[in-house]
């Protein structure tokens, strides 16, 4: 992929557009994790630094194009003002008078109001698009996380303006491009969440390059059903089940080793306070599975840390209540050691960036991405809109 660049955009002077991705969790009008927000100050910083005024435009949450005053970016503008040290002017709307009268007045960064409260945003309407486009000179996309939307804010006006990559999306496309290209051997890939339907393209494309997979979270409890294993109540997508078990060919038959759970945590329900002891696979009775066991955990462990490539995405369980969050802690303290050690280590966006987050370990991998759709859909191999409308009209 050849990416344009800031580098290769004028902005001294100029208005910018920048699209982030400040798609935060908040609590009561709190955000819960900046993450995303210190993300994008690098681009933002860049670009003051070099003259440009700064529009940066974002959506938060699905106000499915109307304004619900809970999604407004007010939040997002206070802590940006903290991040980049000096005043951010949001705007009381997206391309209204309240935005052009923010631009207008001379402040360096302006946030517009969310994205999505315009029903022309997610249908990428060309008239939004242009009306985005007429607040700037120049547009920067950093919205890695949004990369796979084709949506008005990430391709319409990239073909308007001249256009480039922001430093977070074009680290996320040569980070996440090493797990694709020439990964240095043994590969390990860990993957975990709910469902396996949201992963199989993800192991399809991976099958070439991976050395073993390591399959946990509720997702295994399909596979396991494939390899003929009674998982009691446990989540299983039936309708995948042959799909699955002919990934499970491919696999043998290129060699790839895929380890899956031999002990559980078993509950009978899903939730914190239930019942729940750890059992191996065959004496799960008719409870559920909630996280993989510790001789499953110390299996992962010892080919994570053999590896020096590893790419995880997903939890091992309902990491979110403790009791069911050891298997997740004891693949992300493998997954340390296998950094420490000099391993290429990238952690998905989404419920992995959450729980190292959890687990005070957001330093342990090499790279933690902030895509969590945009990240799959990468590593499934696919082309990203707005990865693909900066390669065609970028500069």
């Amino acid at each position: 992929m050849s990416l344009p660049t800031i580098d290769d955009l004028e902005v001294s002077g100029k208005r910018v557009l920048v699209r982030c991705d400040f798609n935060v969790p908040l609590r009561e009008g709190r955000i819960t994790d900046d993450l995303r927000i210190r993300s994008a100050v690098p681009t933002l910083q860049a670009l003051l630094e070099r003259g440009a005024r700064v529009i940066a435009c974002s959506h938060l949450g699905r106000p499915k194009g109307g304004v619900k005053d809970e999604l407004r970016l007010a939040p997002v503008g206070e802590r940006l003002t903290e991040l980049l040290g000096r005043a951010v002017k949001v705007a009381s709307d997206v391309v209204g008078d309240g935005a052009h009268g923010a631009v207008d007045s001379g402040a360096e960064v302006v946030l517009l109001e969310n994205l999505r409260f315009e029903p022309g945003e997610e249908a990428n309407d060309p008239s939004f698009a242009e009306s985005l486009a007429a607040l700037a000179d120049a547009y920067v996309d950093d919205a890695f996380g949004a990369a796979h939307r084709a949506h008005a804010s990430i391709v319409g006006v990239a073909e308007l303006l001249p256009s480039a990559a922001g430093l977070l999306l074009a680290e996320e496309v040569a980070k996440l491009g090493r797990l694709l290209a020439d990964p240095e051997p043994p590969y390990v890939a860990v993957l975990g969440g709910a469902k396996v339907s949201d992963k199989l393209d993800v192991i399809g494309n991976l099958l070439d390059r991976v050395d073993a997979f390591c399959i946990g979270g509720a997702m295994a409890f399909t596979l396991l059903v494939a390899r003929g294993e009674e998982v009691g109540k446990s989540l299983v997508e039936r309708d995948r089940v042959d799909d699955v078990r002919a990934m499970l060919g491919r696999a043998e038959n290129k060699g790839v080793e895929v380890l899956l759970p031999a002990d559980v945590v078993a509950a009978d329900a899903p939730e914190e306070g239930a019942a729940h002891d750890t059992v191996v696979l065959g004496d799960i009775g008719d409870r559920l599975g909630v996280d993989i066991g510790p001789a499953t955990a110390r299996a992962f462990g010892e080919t994570i840390e053999s590896a020096r490539t590893v790419l995880w995405n997903g939890p091992m369980g309902i990491f979110e209540i403790d009791d069911y969050a050891a298997g997740t802690r004891a693949v992300a303290d493998a997954i340390a050691r296998a950094t420490k050690n000099g391993a290429y280590t990238v952690a998905g966006g989404g419920d992995s960036a959450a729980a190292l987050k959890q687990l005070g370990m957001e330093d342990a991998v090499s790279h933690l991405s902030t895509g969590g759709g945009a990240s799959l859909e990468f590593l499934e191999g696919k082309q990203l809109p707005g990865i693909a409308v900066l390669e065609r009209t970028g500069g």
